[in-house]
């Protein structure tokens, strides 16, 4: 066939390599053993490549009732971090030949409009979020094969469940602080409905509160650098002993939590330590660089590509958590002598 003409189809495989559109159809299928020879074999993927062909992935995928597509259901991407969550789950879906639609739910909670004209009818499966969870009734995309990130094992809507060690992060950071001489805490919590924070809060109090001569107080903000600021701002400015030590949820939270003590006329890490979570490039882009917990976006990603994959074909997900890391910083010390 001359260059530069139409697409090259399996009947001019066929012809180029003298055998039948059955036969191409077996071998680039690759159910071709036992029924056509090796050498006939090559012969057919050699013109196959000589001529450019791919298959028809649309009539195949069709044929099959597969159309080879995953949504990944994630907050707003107001920060990095679902970025490499699509990063990591587009790799290993392209690895196994399939696409991924991305699609932030708005403002990270609460329905969205169905992004095809019916989800189960043009997707495989989905991957979501669970601060994303509610946007999957109305795309409908929980009568999918599901996969939960960032979801109670055992209440989570999906068919399997993907979680980082969030558990052990919040358990580093406090030993950490306390390790330093800390006793008086502020936890700066997002303020969003979602299992990942109750998480957090929930350990992070039991770890406290297991400390003898210990107090915590919450306050709690939207994740923005400006709702972090003024929840910071007022909580420091309340009566009492000021807390030495201040937990966020998440490094954008850190950021607004930083303005509000030079606000006050405070320094970190000498009047007040700061820890955040995640590693966003953030953490190294304030001063002092921030004390946080490392979060592998991209390997959560994966994870839960090869969990729905594993879903898909009937298999059972890898089972454990994926484990985090504190990163310290210059912005935690030892508390200030009262």
């Amino acid at each position: 066939m001359a260059r530069g003409s139409t697409r090259p189809t399996s009947r001019d495989v066929a012809q180029a390599a003298g055998v039948s559109q059955a036969a191409v159809s077996l071998v680039l299928g690759d159910k071709w053993r036992g029924r056509v020879s090796e050498t006939t074999a090559e012969r057919v993927r050699e013109a196959a490549r000589d001529l450019g062909y791919r298959p028809n992935l649309a009539a195949r995928n069709l044929r099959l009732g597969r159309t080879r597509t995953v949504l990944l259901v994630v907050p707003a991407l107001t920060t990095e971090f679902f970025a490499g969550v699509y990063t990591g789950a587009a790799r290993v879906a392209a690895a196994h030949g399939f696409g991924v639609v991305l699609y932030p739910s708005p403002e990270g909670i609460g329905p969205a409009r169905d992004p095809f004209a019916s989800a189960q009818a043009a997707l495989d499966g989905v991957i979501a979020s669970s601060m994303a969870a509610d946007a999957l009734s109305a795309i409908r995309g929980d009568q999918l094969p599901l996969v939960m990130l960032d979801s109670d094992p055992e209440g989570s809507l999906g068919a399997a469940t993907v979680n980082l060690d969030i558990t052990d992060g919040v358990r580093q950071v406090a030993d950490h602080l306390l390790g330093l001489g800390h006793r008086r805490f502020l936890h700066l919590a997002a303020d969003v409905p979602s299992w990942t924070f109750d998480v957090r809060a929930h350990e992070l109090v039991a770890r406290i509160a297991a400390v003898p001569g210990t107090s915590i107080r919450t306050a709690r903000a939207p994740i923005s650098i400006d709702g972090a600021l003024a929840a910071t701002e007022t909580a420091l400015a309340q009566p009492g002993p000021r807390p030495t030590a201040l937990v966020c949820d998440d490094d954008k939270l850190a950021a607004g939590a930083y303005k509000a003590a030079r606000r006050l006329g405070l320094r970190v890490p000498d009047d007040l330590s700061v820890t955040g979570l995640d590693d966003l490039a953030l953490a190294t882009a304030l001063d002092p660089e921030l004390t946080t917990v490392r979060l592998d976006a991209e390997l959560f990603g994966e994870r839960g590509m090869h969990a729905l994959l594993a879903v898909l074909d009937g298999r059972t997900p890898q089972a454990g958590d994926i484990p985090v890391e504190l990163v310290v910083r210059g912005s935690t010390a030892p508390p200030s002598p009262s």
